[in-house]
């Protein structure tokens, strides 16, 4: 989220000087392009899951939210492109929403991944409870929807601490509240803890897939495994930056510079993880077949052509029987 990144120093006469923090580059441009590679690849993901793939299948339901949750999180982006070109120029209801939709597309992402690994957890190492399919998917329907619930109701607090204010004749979406530290602990909670559940528990699913010989099984877990571990890739970085720039009492320019170019860095690298999923899902032979269906409209033209006949032999046997009636 982008903050006002000036800050004042004392100095020993009492006098206070600007140390100018903000990080000039490709910022606003790299957003624009991730959210253009976002909301196409996503959408495609998207046309893929309803046109060609079941939905009734466990996987793809947390696929699906995981896609919604990344088009959430994409919008906000041409927000953050336009507040770093030109400063925040949106009203403030807008700076509440975007930080809200920001937050939720964060922590909805966070929380799904760590749904979807315990299923497969579930799945593949207490195989042996045989926990019937229709169980399963309750399962996780009702984590998908505990999901969005936590995920909307923790954004909320993050949304009403912000507003926009001026600063030396420019707006700014800021964080108002002076207790930073509780909000960075918040945000820092909500990917570590995850972390520790995720590791704990594909640890043990590799241990059994080394003793087994499933190589379908080896094949779905290792694009879940991909898909985890870039998005702890993307937004490790980030979460270990903000709690350092949480920690960090050092009032320096240049060491206040260093981190505003290190955290700059690392919040591109986290916000681009929106556009990863579906490049992911690549790996996936059958996706990669559905993605070249969808590109050529094959399937959805022969739909259409069986839906046709369908019609053409019910109006038939229609026609027959009236016929058959009217001979009786």
């Amino acid at each position: 989220m982008a903050n006002f990144t000036s800050t004042y120093d004392g100095v020993s006469d009492g006098a206070a000087y600007l140390c100018d923090t903000n990080v000039p580059g490709i910022t606003g441009p790299f957003y624009i392009l991730i959210f253009i590679v976002s909301i196409i690849c996503n959408s495609l993901l998207l046309c893929v899951l309803f046109i060609y793939d079941n939905l009734k299948n466990i996987t793809n339901i947390f696929i699906l939210n995981l896609a919604c949750s990344d088009l959430i999180f994409t919008i906000t982006l041409l927000f953050w492109a336009v507040d770093h070109l030109h400063h925040w120029v949106f009203e403030d209801f807008v700076c509440k929403f975007v930080t809200a939709a920001f937050f939720v597309g964060l922590y909805s992402s966070v929380i799904l991944l760590t749904a979807m690994t315990v299923d497969r957890f579930i799945a593949v190492v207490l195989h042996k409870l045989k926990i019937n399919h229709a169980k399963r998917k309750k399962y996780a329907i009702c984590s998908c929807i505990a999901a969005w619930v936590i995920s909307i109701s923790a954004s909320l607090s993050d949304a009403v601490k912000v507003k926009v204010e001026n600063f030396y004749g420019k707006n700014y979406c800021y964080d108002e509240s002076e207790e930073k530290l509780g909000h960075y602990l918040q945000v820092s909670l909500l990917f570590f803890l995850p972390f520790a559940i995720i590791i704990s528990c594909y640890s043990a699913i590799l241990m059994t897939l080394l003793q087994a010989l499933n190589r379908k099984k080896h094949k779905t877990v290792a694009v879940l495994l991909c898909i985890v571990a870039v998005f702890f890739i993307c937004w490790g970085p980030y979460h270990i930056m903000l709690l350092i720039k949480a920690l960090n009492t050092n009032k320096d320019c240049k060491v206040q510079k260093q981190l505003a170019v290190a955290y700059h860095i690392s919040e591109m690298l986290a916000y681009s993880h929106c556009c990863m999923n579906p490049l992911l899902y690549m790996l996936s032979q059958k996706f990669r077949k559905h993605l070249l269906n969808l590109l050529r409209c094959e399937n959805v033209s022969r739909k259409k052509r069986e839906r046709s006949s369908s019609l053409n032999t019910s109006v038939t046997q229609n026609v027959a029987f009236s016929v058959q009636s009217s001979a009786v």
